[in-house]
């Protein structure tokens, strides 16, 4: 699996939690970036990264964006509205035209959505990467922990693997440039299940500061779903997820060990990394 020659990849989401660590990675292994953003000028990405503009939901946009591009990195969902993409079978056309040889999509479901089935049906190698649970998720308790120093959550028992988002870039980006891959879901994990008390003693750890769980009602939390403008569907899943998640969503997986050839971090290094989120 020896990087033979510099790629050119096309990273789609190149301002997202994990386009960014992504494009890191890339241009560290000594490969052409071609970031795509709405806005370049905004983009702010490491020297080196090619930013170019286009829309995933305008296949229109992209032609340029594709030229000469060797792999493609994709997202599932339009970065604005997070609706599922129903671009996909034009994206991968454009992608056909290009000789596009590897792609990686970043699941966005459980289920496989129209872009996957798209790309599946494409002639590029392609790897689903099939994250847990981010750990950047857990800055939506930021606000919270700066100004009350504490942490409202229902369902204190449930654990999850969530993995860094580092490390879904890191298998992306070996994925992107080297064989053996195509054809293949990882299952992306953190090297432990935590449950949100655990998670929020590592975070009160990692600021120096003592910060508080404090466990939501099961009507607090539809209350609160509710009040966000979230549908019975959604506020359903969120209540299966949370009541009786999935046993992938709590077992620890060796992929990125195993892809990466380096250990999965941990949310302690997450929570040193961030902790200026989190600070008052």
């Amino acid at each position: 699996m020896s990087i033979t020659e510099p790629e050119t990849v096309l990273v789609t989401g190149a301002t997202g939690n994990v386009g960014r660590p992504l494009v890191r990675e890339l241009l560290a292994a000594g490969h052409r970036v071609r970031a795509l953003t709405r806005n370049p000028a905004a983009a702010d990405l490491p020297p080196g990264a090619e930013a170019v503009a286009g829309d995933l939901t305008d296949p229109d946009s992209l032609a340029a964006a594709f030229d000469g591009v060797t792999a493609v990195h994709l997202i599932t969902f339009d970065g604005a509205t997070y609706a599922p993409l129903d671009t996909g079978p034009r994206i991968v056309d454009l992608a056909d035209r290009a000789g596009v040889r590897r792609v990686t999509v970043l699941a966005g479901a459980v289920e496989k959505g129209p872009l996957e089935h798209a790309v599946e049906a494409g002639s590029a190698a392609w790897t689903r990467l099939a994250p847990v649970e981010f750990m950047s998720n857990t800055l939506a308790w930021a606000a919270s922990i700066r100004e009350e120093g504490a942490v409202r959550e229902p369902f204190p028992e449930i654990r999850s693997a969530l993995v860094h988002d580092a490390d879904i870039a890191a298998v992306a980006a070996i994925a992107l440039t080297t064989d053996g891959h195509g054809g293949r879901e990882y299952a992306l994990t953190g090297p432990e299940a935590l449950t949100m008390p655990e998670r929020v003693a590592i975070l009160a750890a990692a600021i120096g500061r003592e910060v508080r769980y404090v466990e939501r009602t099961r009507e607090e939390a539809v209350a609160l779903w509710e009040a966000e403008g979230y549908s019975a569907d959604d506020i359903a899943f969120f209540l299966a997820m949370r009541t009786d998640p999935p046993e992938a969503g709590y077992t620890v997986l060796p992929t990125v060990e195993r892809v990466t050839g380096r250990p999965a971090r941990t949310f302690a290094q997450w929570a040193r990394e961030n902790a200026a989120a989190f600070a008052a």
